[in-house]
C-alpha cells in the first residue's frame, strides 16, 4: 500500500468543478463568527460537490485571509451568496422550492442516520451560530430539525464539524447508497 500522489487523485480543474453536475443542496451558515469555520465549510463542500453556501448576518464573506486559510481555494469553486439576515435568506430559499432543514437539537429532530433525503428534492440546510445554534426564527419557519446523535457528556460540536458530518451523511445517501 502507498499513499496516492496528487497527480494520481484526479481532482477537477476550477473549470470542471463549475461544469459538473452538484448535489442539490444549499449549506446555509447563520451567524458563524469564526472565519476559519467558514472556510472549512467552504472546502467540504468542495470536497462533496455542493450547490451553494449562503453566508447571513455577521459571517466574513470571501475574499478573506482566514476564510482562505482553510479554505485553500473553494471559495474560488463553490458558489456563495450573502444575505442581511436568515428571514430574507429563508425568503430566498422558498422561491427555490427548497426543502428546508435546520442542523439543531429540538423537541422535534429527526436523527441524522433516521433521514433519507429525497433524490428529487432540493434541500438547505442551516447552522448556527458557535454559541447559541440555530436561530428560533429559522427553527420556526424550517420543515423539519436534524440532529446528529452524540453519546458523550457534550452534546454540541464545532459548526464545521457539523457541517463535514452532515455533508458526507447527505452526498453518501444521495450518492453511494
Amino acid at each position: 500500500m502507498r499513499k496516492l500522489k496528487l497527480d494520481e487523485l484526479n481532482r477537477l480543474s476550477t473549470e470542471e468543478f463549475k461544469q459538473a453536475e452538484k448535489l442539490p443542496l444549499i449549506i446555509v451558515l447563520d451567524n458563524v463568527r469564526s472565519a476559519a469555520n467558514i472556510g472549512s465549510v467552504f472546502r467540504t463542500c468542495d470536497a462533496f460537490l455542493i450547490e451553494a453556501i449562503y453566508l447571513v448576518g455577521i459571517c466574513a464573506t470571501p475574499p478573506n485571509r482566514e476564510i482562505h486559510k482553510s479554505a485553500l481555494g473553494a471559495t474560488e469553486t463553490v458558489d456563495w451568496k450573502y444575505f442581511e439576515t436568515i428571514k430574507d435568506c429563508i425568503a430566498e430559499l422558498r422561491t427555490q422550492q427548497c426543502e428546508i432543514m435546520t442542523i439543531e437539537q429540538s423537541n422535534k429532530s429527526v436523527l441524522l442516520h433516521e433521514f433519507l433525503p429525497d433524490k428529487s428534492t432540493k434541500y438547505a440546510f442551516i447552522f448556527g451560530n458557535e454559541v447559541d445554534g440555530v436561530s428560533d426564527f429559522a427553527i420556526q419557519y424550517c420543515n423539519a430539525c436534524i440532529e446528529i446523535p452524540q453519546f458523550g457528556m457534550k452534546h454540541s460540536l464545532n459548526v464545521s464539524v457539523s457541517a463535514g458530518i452532515v455533508i458526507w451523511d447527505f452526498a453518501y445517501k444521495m450518492k453511494l447508497r
